[in-house]
C-alpha cells in the first residue's frame, strides 16, 4: 500500500473515533470476515490476535512471530478500503520502532498493545515499562509521519482475583498510557461490570475500549457507561462458531 493511502486511512481512523461514541470496530481474522464486516456497513476494522491465530492453526499469546502476523494481515488490509487496526499483543519482542515500521509497511494504521509479555513467561509489565513502550510507539509513528492510533491495553483486571481491588492501580496505568501517547485505553475483563466500566471511563480523558459480545451485549449500555470504542476480541468468531454448529447439527450423522 502506498504511503499516501496509509496516511489517509490513519487520519480517517482518528476522525471516526471522534465522530462515533462509541466507535465499533468488528474484530476480523481473514479476508472473508473483513469484507463481510465492511459490507455490513462498518467504516473501520481491527484484526484480533486470538481469532487470527485460531484461523491459522496457531496459538494465541504470541504463538506466531511478528513476521508471520504481518504476512497474515497484509492481504486482509489490502482487501478492504477502510482503516484497519491490528492487535499486536505485547509486541512480539520487537522494539517499538520496528513494530510500527512493520505495521505501516503492510498498511495498518492502528495497533493494540498489551502489558502481558507472553514471550517472557507471561509477566506483566510495570506501569512505567508499559508507558515507556507506548511512548516509543508514539515517537516511531510520529517519525514515520503516520498518525497510527495506539490502543493501550492493560490486563490488570483480568489477572486479579478481585477486579475492584486493582481499580486504582489500573486507572493509574491507563492515565500513564494516555500521557505517553496512547489514543485510547483498553482495560480488559470488565465488560460485564457497570461499576468498574463507569469508574474507568470517568477517570481518563481518552476513549475507553471495551470488549463486547455481538449478541449478548447491548450497544446502548456501553454508550451510557461512557465507553468510546468497542472491539469484539475473539467473541465474534466464537459467536459465529456457535451459530455454525447449530446450523450443522441437524445434518450430522
Amino acid at each position: 500500500m502506498d504511503s499516501h493511502t496509509t496516511v489517509e486511512r490513519a487520519q480517517r481512523l482518528k476522525q471516526l473515533h471522534a465522530q462515533h461514541k462509541p466507535l465499533v470496530l468488528p474484530t476480523v481474522w481473514d479476508v472473508w470476515s473483513a469484507r463481510t464486516a465492511v459490507a455490513a456497513g462498518f467504516p473501520a476494522l481491527t484484526v484480533g490476535s486470538h481469532p487470527l491465530a485460531d484461523s491459522r492453526g496457531a496459538d494465541d499469546h504470541e504463538g506466531q512471530t511478528f513476521a508471520e502476523v504481518l504476512a497474515a494481515v497484509e492481504p486482509i488490509i489490502a482487501a478492504v478500503d477502510v482503516p484497519v487496526s491490528v492487535d499486536l499483543e505485547a509486541g512480539y519482542g520487537q522494539k517499538p520502532a520496528d513494530l510500527v515500521a512493520g505495521l505501516i509497511e503492510v498498511g495498518g494504521v492502528g495497533l493494540n498493545i498489551e502489558d502481558t509479555v507472553h514471550s517472557d513467561g507471561g509477566r506483566v509489565r510495570s506501569t512505567e515499562e508499559h508507558a515507556d513502550y507506548v511512548a516509543g510507539l508514539r515517537a516511531a509513528a510520529d517519525e514515520a509521519g503516520v498518525p497510527v492510533w495506539i490502543n493501550g491495553r492493560t490486563d490488570l483486571f483480568m489477572h486479579a482475583q478481585d477486579a475492584a481491588g486493582v481499580l486504582d492501580e489500573a486507572i493509574e496505568r491507563l492515565r500513564a498510557l494516555a500521557e505517553a501517547g496512547a489514543d485510547s485505553v483498553y482495560p480488559v475483563g470488565i465488560q460485564d461490570n457497570d461499576e468498574l466500566l463507569a469508574a474507568v471511563t470517568g477517570a481518563v480523558t481518552v476513549p475507553v475500549n471495551s470488549t463486547a459480545h455481538p449478541v449478548r451485549h447491548d450497544l446502548e449500555r456501553f454508550r451510557r457507561l461512557g465507553v468510546g470504542r468497542i472491539t469484539y476480541g475473539p467473541l465474534l468468531q466464537f459467536a459465529m462458531a456457535d451459530a455454525m454448529k447449530d446450523m450443522l447439527k441437524p445434518w450430522a450423522p
